[in-house]
């Protein structure tokens, strides 16, 4: 028998599978027992728990504590402690049996999906402003610049720390009760998983026929051959299959399949714990930094070294990675293309790092393939460019000389840059101090809009423009300043001879005298920098893997599916072997009517299908020999009536119609005689 072949050998779909007869007769004792029957070949398909606010029998109790409990409710006036005794031991008892009640109840509604679900959203909705807010563990500079810029806006971001949400109070509150809600509903389901995989198949119903998917055949072959070749047959398909007989001349053969499904879904679950506790290991053993680097300089992983750096709370800074790297080259390249011009096309730092043994190697730091030097990273981030500047004193000294990085502003690499020069002399001989601010354009054009700017990134025609200040720079106030921003508050702008602001262009290589004889600056060259952002995480393999099962178990528990199959014989009383099959899945699928169909087609050669015996058709009685008509007066007692007229007598004379299709019966044959 082949699939197509298996509809014409009984296979039927009843989705109304499980449920007791429609109109059950009363005081029928067989009803209750046929719907225990099959609540058992139904139990265990799934290890969710119900949802708190139903019953178990779906009568929609949601009172708090269960339907276990709804009497003792009734007679304590809508209570967990039910009804109160008297005295102070009667007073003591009622609160603990309270107490105890509401916790049961805040516990279920904890480890509820419904609320699981709600603290996960919570957690990404909580996770928004620490996205949108500049954070102070991750950019103190940004976040300073936002409270100089919105202080009334940040009183109120600080009574709620969004400057620094990840550490919050309610962000580790949302964080926590979704760690607990999680566990509460994996330690009960893993437990009766287990009890599932431990205990035998359910035996078979007594209404197979009940069942989503069915068929039936008579078959010559006994009724243990045809259950060892079904067993067989199951374990092949990969069926854990239990062997039973049962009362009287029959045997049933239960298989389940389909376990990796729940297991799935608790690999899920588990994998959400995991990344919940890599993540939070992230957050309390991390630090992160970054540097700027002008090639040909060098950087060592000590807390001194780093522009800025951020660290979890449980992480020692004395547990950096040692090492350091030197950045020989930084090659880079732009798109010349009309349709994208000044794209990047390349992006690559050669370095040379040294360990604390003192191995040194060579290796190359590109966007998204970073260094790996022990438990660090060493990612590359950004670029520009860091004009070599020299400036002599009045006195022809040398008071500063050296690469300054200038910061881009835009896509064609526009750059503001500061230079301070605190160790200088006057033309009085007095100690003073010089400052200079302005761009550094790579490609250099200037319009009455936007002034000096660049028009791309690669140095096709690089111009430093500086306004040059004298006073205090504010060193040496103690005063922590930014070192890419002048502050002029106690500066003064210096003049040319006629009276103008003093402003300047250089190309390099080029010199240019300051006014009042304070010296010269000199435009030798530019640098490339490169920013560097060094970090240490723990966790992150164990993310990955948690990322990686969770996909694996959500793959699972949505591609497979739990289902059953029954498989019964018994000897008939004409002596043949009545094979009965069903099946049950946990959903309502079409693969399941399939798969039975497939089965029953494998059983067909060592159970092949008989013909139901052809019924016996009654052998036809000879009918009387009919009494020939009277001739004469007897055939009409009135041969002058009308044929075609009735009279009432005539018509209460009309022969029976039961008699007239039952001619060869006694009555009518006694009656159709003269």
């Amino acid at each position: 028998m082949t699939h197509e072949d298996a509809p014409h050998a009984g296979v039927a779909t009843d989705h109304g599978a499980g449920r007791a007869p429609e109109n059950p007769e009363p005081g029928n004792p067989e009803v209750p027992e046929q719907r225990r029957d099959e609540e058992s070949a139904t139990a265990g398909l799934t290890t969710a728990p119900l949802d708190v606010d139903e019953g178990a029998d779906g009568s929609g109790a949601g009172t708090p504590g269960g339907p276990e409990r709804d009497g003792e409710r009734a007679r304590g006036a809508g209570s967990f402690g039910g009804t109160r005794a008297p005295g102070v031991g009667g007073a003591l008892s009622w609160t603990a049996r309270e107490l105890v009640g509401w916790g049961r109840w805040f516990w279920r509604q904890l480890t509820s999906m419904r609320v699981a679900l709600l603290l996960l959203l919570l957690l990404a909705l909580a996770s928004i402003p620490g996205s949108l807010i500049p954070q102070e563990r991750s950019d103190v500079t940004v976040a300073a610049d936002f409270r100089r810029r919105n202080p009334g806006l940040s009183e109120v971001y600080d009574r709620f720390q969004l400057f620094d949400v990840y550490s919050s109070i309610w962000f580790s509150a949302i964080y926590i009760l979704l760690f607990v809600s999680l566990i509460g509903c994996i330690l009960p389901r893993t437990w009766q998983f287990v009890g599932q995989l431990r205990a035998r198949p359910p035996r078979a119903p007594r209404r197979l026929d009940r069942m989503p998917a069915y068929t039936t055949w008579r078959t010559a072959t006994a009724p243990e051959e045809v259950l060892a070749a079904a067993r067989r047959r199951l374990r092949k398909r990969g069926f854990r299959t239990d062997l039973a007989d049962q009362p009287g001349r029959e045997g049933q053969v239960a298989a389940e399949k389909g376990y990796l499904r729940e297991a799935g879904n608790l690999l899920f679950h588990v994998a959400l714990i995991v990344m919940l506790v890599a993540f939070a290991a992230g957050q309390l053993y991390h630090s992160e930094g970054g540097k700027l680097v002008v090639q040909g300089s060098g950087f060592t992983n000590a807390l001194p070294q780093y522009d800025d750096f951020s660290s979890g709370r449980l992480y020692d800074v004395d547990d950096l990675e040692r090492f350091g790297f030197t950045l020989d080259e930084f090659h880079y390249g732009y798109s010349r293309d009309s349709v994208d011009i000044g794209t990047p096309t390349e992006f690559r730092a050669d370095v040379t790092y040294w360990t604390d043994d003192g191995t040194e190697k060579s290796d190359t730091i590109e966007v998204n393939e970073p260094l790996r030097v022990g438990d660090a990273k060493v990612r590359l981030l950004g670029h520009g460019y860091a004009p070599v500047v020299t400036v002599t004193d009045a006195e022809g000294n040398t008071a500063f000389s050296g690469p300054v990085p200038f910061l881009p502003q835009d896509s064609a690499f526009t750059s503001t840059g500061v230079i301070k020069v605190s160790d200088y002399v006057g033309p009085d001989g007095e100690h003073d101090q010089l400052g200079f601010q302005g761009f550094f354009n790579p490609t250099y054009n200037i319009d009455e809009v936007r002034g000096p700017h660049s028009t791309f990134p690669e140095p096709d025609y690089p111009v430093l423009t500086l306004n040059a200040f004298h006073g205090d720079l504010g060193i040496s106030s103690g005063i922590p300043q930014n070192v890419y921003q002048l502050d002029t508050d106690d500066m003064e702008q210096l003049r040319d001879e006629s009276g103008d602001l003093f402003r300047f262009d250089l190309l390099p290589g080029e010199s240019i005298e300051l006014p009042d004889g304070r010296g010269t600056l000199t435009f030798e060259r530019f640098e490339n920098w490169a920013t560097f952002q060094i970090t240490t995480r723990e966790g992150n393999s164990w993310a990955l893997t948690g990322a990686m099962a969770a996909i694996l178990g959500l793959v699972g528990s949505l591609f497979l599916q739990r289902r059953r199959i029954w498989v019964r014989a018994r000897t008939d009383a004409d002596g043949m072997t009545v094979v009965e099959m069903a099946s049950l899945g946990r959903t309502e699928s079409a693969k399941i009517p399939e798969e039975l169909a497939d089965l029953a087609a494998d059983l067909q050669p060592d159970a092949p299908m008989e013909r139901e015996p052809e019924e016996r058709e009654p052998e036809p009685e000879e009918p009387e020999p009919e009494d020939p008509e009277p001739e004469g007066p007897a055939a009409d007692p009135d041969p002058d009536r009308d044929p075609d007229s009735a009279t009432e007598d005539d018509a209460g004379t009309e022969p029976d119609a039961d008699a007239e299709r039952k001619p060869d019966s006694a009555s009518s044959a006694e009656g159709a005689r003269p």
